[in-house]
């Protein structure tokens, strides 16, 4: 099996690593000629939780020949449309193309690409970019080995190609097959919306984000909306690290405490994590907040988002003005919403 994995950054850098180094073909592809460069050089390093080196191969877009069997894409939903309508000449009738982008993207790229090649998945781990060849695990390395990856085929059926493709991505950590592929996406769209979302608004880490009693409950006001406009969606939420994510659900007022101490248990893994949306903003880049907290009120339905509508007005302001948003101001306004 020929594999690419297409936008090999943080994530990519980690994954292609451990499927080198677990024997296969597989070659990682970002526009970033320097991390190219030194990925060819000097391997795929991965610090932070563990610590390790695998010989790999890259190229930049350009260079990329032949056909592949399986890609893994990575990129950001930003280009989606340049991005694949590129990749379409390097895919064969049989090939696959796993979405493992954040959000819920997977109806555009079968547009592009075919429906019958689209598979996909929720990433359950973290990494930050930290220079060129090289990315930090921020997930704790034994979940991360436990709960790497969900994916699933978009019918939900158990297909030979699925479990195969778990074969090639349980080299890197745990993979589960999901028969709710739609469900997956939006639990993990869920967690994005919070953390991510709240880590780029509050310029902050996940840990930041749990450890302020302001923000934390916030998150949960945050996850609470994206159920509700989940469920007014027909969508039944998939279980995350075999977690009830739908559980979150505020149905009562006293429901949010016992949630807020629920969301520090199993966000705790991941508190180094610093959200992509944040690393973008750093390198004054345009976010993906609109196909992460802004789909939530896209799809709202009549039901009130106003911890999602914020999140996405203060990226998109520090967006415009090329800053990193302001921890206190940040605070300050999700403490006028908790008062309301």
């Amino acid at each position: 099996m020929r594999i690419a994995i297409l936008g090999a950054g943080s994530l990519g850098t980690v994954i292609g690593a451990y499927i080198a180094e677990g024997g296969q073909d597989v070659e990682l592809i970002d526009v970033y000629e320097a991390h190219v460069q030194a990925l060819n050089e000097k391997g795929a390093k991965i610090i932070g939780t563990t610590e390790m080196t695998a010989k790999v191969k890259a190229v930049t877009p350009e260079k990329m020949t032949g056909v592949y069997d399986l890609v893994l894409l990575l990129t950001k939903q930003l280009y989606n449309d340049s991005v694949l309508t590129n990749l379409l000449p390097f895919l064969h009738d049989s090939s696959v193309v796993c979405s493992l982008q954040n959000g819920i993207p997977e109806s555009k790229i079968a547009e592009i690409v075919g429906c019958e090649r689209v598979i996909a998945g929720a990433v359950e781990f973290g990494a930050t970019f930290t220079e060129p060849g090289v990315s930090e695990l921020t997930t704790e390395y034994n979940r991360f080995k436990q709960y790497a990856f969900q994916i699933g085929e978009l019918n939900g059926e158990k297909t030979a190609r699925i479990q195969k493709i778990q074969e090639v991505l349980a080299l890197v950590g745990g993979t589960h097959i999901s028969e709710n592929l739609v469900g997956t996406k939006w639990s993990k769209l869920l967690i994005n919306n919070a953390f991510s979302g709240l880590s780029a608004a509050m310029n902050t880490t996940y840990g930041g984000v749990l450890d302020n009693e302001i923000s934390v409950r916030s998150a949960a006001h945050i996850i609470d909306e994206t159920i509700k406009v989940g469920h007014a969606n027909g969508i039944t939420f998939a279980k995350m690290n075999d977690f009830d994510i739908a559980s979150l659900e505020i149905r009562e007022a006293d429901d949010i405490e016992q949630h807020i101490k629920t969301l520090r248990v199993i966000i705790e893994p991941a508190r180094l994590l610093k959200a992509s949306m944040l690393q973008d903003l750093e390198k004054k880049r345009k976010t993906e907040i609109d196909f992460i907290n802004g789909v939530v009120p896209q799809l709202a339905k009549g039901i009130a988002t106003p911890y999602n509508d914020l999140v996405v007005a203060i990226v998109k302001q520090a967006e415009q003005e090329g800053s990193l948003p302001d921890f206190d101001t940040t605070v300050l306004a999700l403490a006028e919403l908790n008062n309301k």
